[in-house]
């Protein structure tokens, strides 16, 4: 019947709660509500259901721990560090518990122990709660020391500024627009001239790139390859010759011609004197000329006339 399918149903799931292997876990909330958590709630690892809560007590030694019993899976992978937490099950404010944390170096923990107790619900909300009291608090605060007096001036004469600044920042756009439909004609003007600068410039740079490729064909001619060698070869020749003997050379060449300039001076100097000894001579007798032309052109006579001077050349000649 109905009534022995039921305690069929009631012994089935009892016994395989019972033949079921668990491992045994504990923890311990301190001064924290466990409100809507009840016997049979989940336990999850990560999001992962791995157990559920099997007896939730009240400490006999210190009422103000709440100690929950956990069945997990057997083999359930909790570390020493690992946390438990109590979480709320969507809408229906059902709690449970999820374990978190732990990591690869901690040891596991063994069944029978304590696992550490995290934060609850009500603690994240509660201190959220804070956070945000204490936020509103320095809002609230902030905007009452805007508006005392001092500062509803500051803001005031700040708002006026701020509309000063902004008039005359219309004003400047105003002014630059006039002068930008005044100045039209020029703008344009420099525009193209900027424009025609542009093309010569890439007239200028084409006409380089042609000059440098002429210059890279030089370059590469053998005719300049050649002359290099030469040079280089006239460079070795000259590394092998005597050096020392050829500045010999050179000096006895430079001392010869020094001594050669030396006589050429002496001679020019030795010249310039007799000149001048005859210049002088020339000068007298030209003068001597002169005075004899002078004599005759004012008396003719002169060349008829005989001297009777006992120093005349005729007589002297006679003796």
């Amino acid at each position: 019947t109905g009534a022995s399918i039921l305690l069929f149903m009631i012994a089935y799931f009892t016994a395989r709660e019972l033949f079921t292997k668990s491992d045994l876990y504990y923890i311990s909330f301190k001064d924290v509500s466990v409100s809507g958590m009840e016997v049979g709630s989940q336990v999850k690892y990560m999001g992962i259901k791995v157990g559920t809560i099997s007896d939730i007590v009240i400490d006999p030694e210190d009422v103000t721990n709440i100690i929950v019993s956990l069945s997990l899976k057997t083999g359930t992978p909790v570390k020493e560090d690992s946390k438990a937490d109590i979480t709320t099950l969507g809408i229906t404010g059902l709690k449970a518990i999820e374990i978190r944390g732990g990591t690869n170096e901690s040891k596991l923990l063994q069944p029978g122990s304590y696992i550490q107790s995290g934060s609850s619900f009500a603690d994240e909300i509660t201190g959220k709660a804070e956070v945000i009291a204490i936020k509103a608090e320095q809002v609230v605060n902030n905007l009452l020391r805007l508006t005392q007096a001092e500062n509803t001036e500051k803001l005031m004469s700040t708002i006026e500024s701020y509309h000063s600044l902004a008039t005359n920042a219309d004003r400047a756009v105003i002014r630059i627009d006039s002068l930008l439909k005044g100045n039209e004609a020029n703008i344009n003007a420099t525009l193209a001239s900027v424009r025609k600068l542009s093309a010569s410039l890439e007239e200028s740079s084409l006409a380089l790139n042609s000059s440098l490729n002429k210059i890279s064909g030089i370059v590469a001619n053998d005719s300049i390859n050649l002359i290099i060698a030469n040079i280089w070869e006239v460079s070795e020749k000259l590394k092998s010759s005597d050096i020392n003997a050829m500045i010999d050379d050179l000096a006895m060449v430079s001392a010869q011609l020094r001594q050669l300039l030396s006589n050429m001076d002496q001679d020019l100097d030795k010249g310039s004197r007799d000149m001048v000894e005859s210049f002088e001579l020339l000068k007298s007798t030209l003068s001597n000329l002169e005075e004899a032309s002078r004599k005759i052109n004012a008396n003719p006579s002169v060349l008829l006339r005989s001297t009777s001077s006992k120093d005349a050349p005729d007589k002297h000649l006679k003796q």
